[in-house]
Parts: structure tokens; C-alpha cells; sequence
């Protein structure tokens, strides 16, 4: 078994120094797990107006980053954090995995929604290991398309992570509160893949985030869920493959 967790979250809008020491709060709160997922976009919010975006966005091999980087706990554990990041003049929605103050890698979201044209598509699927367990991500709306999942399958990974962030207009969050689970868990059937998912939760400016932050077994069924409608951290052991 392996110890993953994921955290469920408020939602830092443009508020990098607040969000950064969430993450040391609830990095320390899952002392004891081998991988820590926070939602997409964490860092800097889901910016999807351009010059924003560009405003808040991180190179992650400039000086802001590396800063952030020193300042994690040199032994906790692995993290996949969502953020805007730069990389010369483009902009992309990304999952970068960090591990003992380091950079291990990063996914770029593939799927990209029509409100996300500010940002570009990433290329490709990667996995990472931890403590013997090899997983792969799918940002939010890439778990929509059945080979994103099966790429990271394909490489041999058994868990599958899912930043997402699910702030929604109320109607479309009502809607979709019992979807977001039902659409991921086709992903575990087709792959055999284990699924945990992180997301935003609260409101603000008539928008609703309702997670869910979960994890879903090889066969698509929920075992396990934090609350719809507070923070909370969602530990959980991972059989090994």
C-alpha cells in the first residue's frame, strides 16, 4: 500500500502568498502520505483572461519559483500542484510535481476548454513514481477524452491524479455535482487505473465549487469522498500494482 492524499480547498484568486502558505499548512497536515495532489490552478487561481493569467504566471526555472521551491519541507511528501506557468511567451494550465525541494516534472493540460484560449495545449503524457507507485495526471476536462487516461495507463502507471477546479455558474454546478465522478469513473474502467482527484470548494460572485475530491477504484465506484462543501485533506492507501 501507498499512502496518497488529496486536499480539497478554498480558492486563491490572484493571492500567491496565501495559497503558497495553505500548501505548507495542509503539506504538513499529510506528513505521513507518499503524494499530496491540490487542485488545478492552486497557485494562482483559474485565471482565464489573458493579461492576468500572464500577470500571475510562474517560469518555473526562474528566481520567483526556486524561491517557492526552498521554502517546501525537505522531507514530505511528493506534490502535484496546479498553477499558471510561463514559458517564454506562452502560457500553460500545468501539474508540476515537486518532491524534496526540487522540480521532478510537470503535466500540461491537453484539453483545453474555449474559455482557455489563453493558454496553450500541452503535448503529450507522463508518469512519475513515489515510493514504488507510478501515476500519471489529467487535468479537470482531459478526463473527458478516454486516451488521455489510457496514455498514462500505457506507461504503466496504476493511479491516475485529477486537479481539477470546479467553480461553477450554480445551475452548471448543480448540474454537474454527480457528473464529474461518473465521467472519471468510465476512465477507470476502460484502464484499470485507481483515481484521485483534488478540487476547489466554496463561492464567490454567484459561482459554486462543489468538488469532489474523491477516489474512485479500477472499477469506477467511489470509495471514498471528503464533503461537498468544506476544506478538508482525503487520505488513502493505494493497493500496489
Amino acid at each position: 500500500m501507498v499512502r496518497v492524499a488529496a486536499a480539497q480547498t478554498p480558492e486563491f484568486v490572484d493571492d500567491l502568498d496565501a495559497a503558497f502558505a495553505y500548501l505548507l499548512e495542509v503539506t504538513e497536515q499529510a506528513r505521513g502520505a507518499s503524494l499530496l495532489c491540490f487542485p488545478e490552478g492552486f497557485l494562482q487561481g483559474y485565471l482565464t483572461d489573458a493579461e492576468r493569467a500572464r500577470g500571475a504566471a510562474l517560469d518555473l526555472a526562474g528566481s520567483r519559483f526556486a524561491r517557492l521551491l526552498a521554502a517546501l519541507p525537505e522531507d514530505g511528501p511528493m506534490l502535484v500542484v496546479g498553477l499558471i506557468e510561463a514559458e517564454g511567451e506562452d502560457l500553460y494550465n500545468t501539474a508540476a510535481v515537486l518532491h524534496r525541494r526540487a522540480l521532478v516534472g510537470r503535466y500540461r493540460k491537453r484539453h483545453l476548454l474555449g474559455r482557455e484560449r489563453c493558454f496553450r495545449p500541452g503535448e503529450g503524457a507522463a508518469t512519475f513514481e513515489v515510493d514504488g507507485l507510478r501515476f500519471g495526471i489529467n487535468i479537470c476536462f482531459d478526463t473527458n477524452f478516454a486516451e488521455a487516461a489510457a496514455e498514462v495507463a500505457q506507461q504503466g502507471a496504476s493511479l491516475l491524479l485529477c486537479p481539477a477546479n470546479n467553480m461553477l455558474p450554480r445551475p452548471a454546478a448543480i448540474e454537474w455535482r454527480d457528473k464529474h465522478n461518473a465521467v472519471r469513473g468510465e476512465r477507470c474502467r476502460e484502464t484499470g487505473l485507481w483515481l484521485l482527484s483534488a478540487d476547489v470548494t466554496g463561492e464567490r460572485d454567484g459561482l459554486v465549487g462543489w468538488g469532489p475530491t474523491a477516489v474512485l477504484g479500477p472499477d469506477g465506484v467511489v470509495v471514498a469522498q471528503l464533503p461537498l462543501d468544506a476544506p478538508g485533506l482525503l487520505v488513502f492507501d493505494v493497493p500496489l500494482a
